[in-house]
C-alpha cells in the first residue's frame, strides 16, 4: 500500500504539464530577465562610482604634489 501510495504522489504533478508548463517558463524568463535588469543597474551604479573615485584619486594626488612641490620650493627673501 505504501508502495503504491508513493508511486501516485511521484507520478501526480502538482500542475499539469499542458498547462502549468507556460507558466512556469513564463516566470522564469520574468525572473531572468528582472535578474539581468538588477545587473545592469548594479553595473551602472559601480561604473558611476569607480569614476567618482578615480576623480577622487587625482584630486587626492594633485594636491600631494601641490604640497610636495611648496616644500621644496625656493623662498625668496625680500630686503
Amino acid at each position: 500500500m505504501v508502495a503504491t501510495l508513493y508511486g501516485w504522489i511521484v507520478a501526480a504533478p502538482a500542475i499539469p504539464n499542458d498547462v502549468g508548463g507556460k507558466y512556469v517558463a513564463a516566470a522564469y524568463i520574468v525572473f531572468v530577465v528582472l535578474l539581468l535588469i538588477y545587473v545592469a543597474i548594479m553595473g551602472m551604479k559601480l561604473a558611476r562610482i569607480e569614476r567618482g573615485l578615480r576623480e577622487v584619486a587625482e584630486i587626492a594626488e594633485q594636491r600631494k604634489e601641490d604640497a610636495a612641490g611648496e616644500e621644496t620650493a625656493p623662498t625668496e627673501v625680500k630686503s
